[in-house]
């Protein structure tokens, strides 16, 4: 034979996949699920919500729909992922059939990181005019004193009165004028069809919220682990500052009244308990996928039923609190006005970018309590923008771990970010408010519901609730005997209680929505803006058939054999046997019992 010419082949030697990150620290993750539970809704949703649903009688059927609905998804979703140590994808080698509800969850982090960090970008348009005096969203400042004189109408006390799309005469705060005039610029366009030019300080403020968004996310859970000992920890102090500074206020009591009044008969409203647990339901934001991402990066011993005791009460308890930051602060606007409460108050955006600020222009020294209010603002959306991005990029690197490569991961971060700025630049027209309001409202709507109700129902009766409860036990090894006792209670409301009030809160939802037109304003959504929202609803529902079916398609048999092989977990699933505590692959066989109550 002939001698090989040159030195021989040197056989090819592939990268190892870098391994998963993990937590420096416990109280890293529960600070980022805290920061990420406890968002903008805690602040310009749950005290409207309860308010309008008979007071203090509210927090009734809010803490019951906590215990039943809340508390067991919420365990669910943390001990999927750290179970599994993969996100909301990936996670599903427990079931395969599955997989859909990963793809959908997805979808909605997708979508919702769309829009939210466009409040974040108002958010920042209001911090930077915060630093005048006076503020600019009083007839105080000469733009809205300009504004109101160019109106012909008479300029009256921080406010002024203006005609209407109507023609008719109304009253309109000045904070109303500056928020549609000079920050949306909602009065040059006619709707959907009507987007109008780019509002370009805006689309500036928008940019600044992504740069913040990559630079905290650049080095994964090592860099937005360390920024959450402050976002996470921020909001709590602007609360307590202000709770103390409205209780000096005159008219404060009177706000505490309206907020805390109770109305019993408002217990029989069907409409009372749906809200309460769209309310739960959102707030802890169950179905995005956010939290299987981060609980996947916890070591396999740590206690997930403790943790999921300690942020979804200590979220529960954040909203409760900042309704008295809201109310008495509304209060005193009120009492300067000499209207009830009820006129002043709003929820959403126009209550954070509307009702507040004018309230706060009303105290002395107002630019730094709006600087406070709006950094705070600003934190709580950033967390809760952490939570969906980390859920966003656990999916896809999970699913490629080549991109794990430091820069990679960079440039599918920085590719991500841009994407979405460059597709938000719509949401920051002068119609872009329409746009914002039909995602959000048709993004997190009854196709999350849906995902929920389809992962609760599989995890129960497709990988079997026995199994996922011994899973939990297998994590915390020692398990203390009220855990035992918590896990009796889970798998019942598992079972049977989550899964029926899933149903009713869907039933609700699909009557409110065909019911009730959607709007904003006075603007109502025309035929085709709503059937296009329900097409958003409708593509994140289709990935659970469609992916169901590629797993059938990919076993072998009759139906009834492929179904029977698509719900059972594939080798690579890690049970508890095959990881020590430290997280490491110990390679033994692949045992997995199942009884016939699964």
């Amino acid at each position: 034979s002939q001698p090989w010419p040159g030195p021989p082949p040197q056989p090819e030697i592939l990268a190892p996949t870098l391994p998963r990150e993990t937590w420096a620290s416990k109280y890293e993750f529960l600070l980022s699920c805290l920061g990420y539970c406890v968002g903008l809704g805690n602040v310009w949703r749950f005290p409207y919500l309860c308010y309008r649903n008979g007071g203090g009688v509210f927090l009734i059927p809010y803490f019951i729909m906590l215990l039943v609905t809340g508390l067991p998804l919420f365990l669910m979703e943390l001990s999927l992922g750290q179970y599994g140590a993969a996100g909301p994808i990936t996670v599903w080698k427990c079931c395969p059939l599955l997989k859909g509800v990963g793809v959908a969850m997805l979808i909605v982090s997708s979508l919702v990181s769309l829009y939210y960090n466009v409040i974040m970008a108002w958010a920042f348009y209001y911090l930077g005019s915060s630093f005048q005096s006076p503020l600019p969203w009083s007839c105080d400042a000469p733009w809205n004193a300009e504004i109101c004189k160019v109106a012909a109408v008479a300029v009256t006390w921080r406010g002024c009165v203006l005609q209407n799309a109507s023609g008719t005469t109304g009253w309109v705060s000045a904070s109303e004028v500056f928020w549609n005039e000079q920050v949306l610029g909602v009065t040059h366009s006619s709707g959907l069809e009507d987007p109008g030019p780019v509002q370009w300080p805006l689309a500036l403020c928008l940019l600044a919220a992504w740069i913040l968004v990559f630079l905290c996310m650049l080095k994964g859970i090592r860099s937005s682990g360390k920024v959450v000992y402050f976002t996470a920890t921020f909001p709590y102090l602007v609360i307590l500052i202000l709770i103390i500074r409205g209780a000096t206020l005159e008219g404060s009591l009177n706000g505490v009244r309206f907020y805390l009044s109770s109305d019993w008969s408002r217990l029989q409203s069907a409409q009372v308990w749906s809200d309460a647990a769209s309310q739960i339901f959102y707030s802890l934001g169950i179905g995005f996928g956010g939290l299987i991402s981060m609980a996947s990066y916890n070591k396999f011993d740590n206690n997930v039923i403790r943790d999921t005791l300690v942020i979804a009460i200590g979220n529960c308890c954040t909203s409760f609190f900042a309704g008295f930051a809201i109310f008495s602060v509304l209060g005193h606007m009120a009492w300067r006005k000499q209207v009830p409460v009820g006129s002043v108050a709003a929820s959403g955006p126009g209550l954070a970018f509307v009702a507040y600020p004018e309230a706060l222009s009303l105290l002395p020294g107002s630019p730094f309590w709006s600087i406070l209010f709006f950094l705070m603002l600003l934190t709580l959306g950033v967390d809760t923008l952490f939570g969906n991005i980390e859920g966003i990029t656990t999916a896809i690197l999970d699913e490629f771990p080549a991109l794990r490569d430091w820069r990679r991961k960079t440039a599918f971060l920085a590719v991500l970010c841009i994407s979405f700025y460059l597709l938000g630049l719509l949401l920051v027209t002068q119609g872009g408010i329409f746009w914002f309001t039909l995602i959000d409202t048709y993004s997190t709507g009854f196709g999350l519901i849906i995902v929920t109700l389809i992962m609760c129902l599989g995890i129960a009766f497709c990988y079997g609730i026995n199994q996922f409860c011994q899973d939990i036990v297998d994590m915390i090894c020692r398990c203390p005997p009220w855990c035992s006792h918590m896990l009796g209670y889970f798998k019942v409301c598992w079972a049977f209680f989550t899964p029926c009030l899933l149903l009713f809160t869907l039933i609700y939802t699909f009557l409110d929505m065909y019911g009730v037109p959607l709007r904003y304003g006075t603007y109502e959504y025309p035929t085709w803006g709503t059937s296009l929202g329900v097409c958003i609803g409708v593509l994140t529902c289709l990935q659970i058939p469609l992916w169901a079916a590629v797993a059938l398609c990919r076993e072998s048999g009759t139906l009834s054999d492929r179904f029977q092989k698509a719900t059972q977990p594939l080798h690579s699933w890690r049970t508890a046997t095959a990881r020590d505590v430290a997280g490491d692959v110990i390679d033994v066989p692949f045992t997995i019992t199942l009884t016939s109550s699964d």
